[in-house]
């Protein structure tokens, strides 16, 4: 994979990335339908997580639902699905945005990472570390660091024996160690989850709460 050379000039990193699987970035259309999935799954196990989704599909007959027919859903209909009073109001904040302002792919494109996140973040409901997530998984963005991800955070104490008894410090670290992979940040990040997921004693990842 062409980030590999890169990369690997990080030795502590250079073994995760020679040694796990190789991986490569997808870019979804559906981006409102992605952010949607995505606040439905924060807090929850993937397992879980796929249950409501497929839930929030059969609502409409399976297929993905317009904005229009997301709002259109009644309050009560997407509070049976599974999801909490927030999360109902936060997919209808998203719907709503994407009616009102647009978050289409072509849109988006033309943005950097940062005016991605600056955007989208305006949504109440949509935090930094979401956006983080639509800027790997959904636009395929290669250069995305997840400072906030404690899978990520959990890693790098593991791999760089770092001391996060210093929040900002330890922030600064992590930051500073990040600056070598990019513009590969992203498959620095896929790497250390992977690795993360093959030890136990680490906890899973989870959002950091806007």
């Amino acid at each position: 994979m062409h980030y590999i050379p890169h990369l690997s000039k990080d030795k502590k990193l250079k073994k995760l990335v020679e040694s796990g699987e190789p991986h490569q970035l997808k870019k979804r259309k559906n981006i409102c339908t992605y952010l949607c999935a995505s606040i439905m799954s924060q807090q929850l196990s993937v397992k879980v997580a796929d249950v409501i989704y497929k839930r929030f599909l059969n609502l409409y007959g399976g297929k993905e639902p317009t904005p229009q027919q997301i709002l259109d859903t009644p309050f009560e209909q997407l509070r049976g699905i599974g999801l909490s009073n927030a999360k109902v109001n936060y997919v209808k904040n998203v719907a709503q945005f994407e009616i009102k302002s647009g978050m289409d792919a072509k849109k988006l494109g033309k943005m950097d990472n940062e005016e991605v996140i600056t955007y989208l973040t305006q949504i109440k409901g949509v935090g930094r570390w979401t956006t983080e997530m639509l800027l790997m998984f959904a636009l395929g963005r290669e250069d995305v660091f997840a400072v906030d991800d404690l899978g990520i955070q959990n890693a790098m104490i593991k791999l760089y024996k770092l001391d996060n008894n210093d929040k900002k410090k330890f922030r600064i670290n992590l930051l500073k160690i990040s600056e070598k992979w990019s513009p590969y940040r992203t498959y620095a990040c896929l790497h250390l989850w992977q690795w993360k997921d093959k030890a136990p004693a680490l906890k899973k990842t989870k959002e950091k709460i806007k």
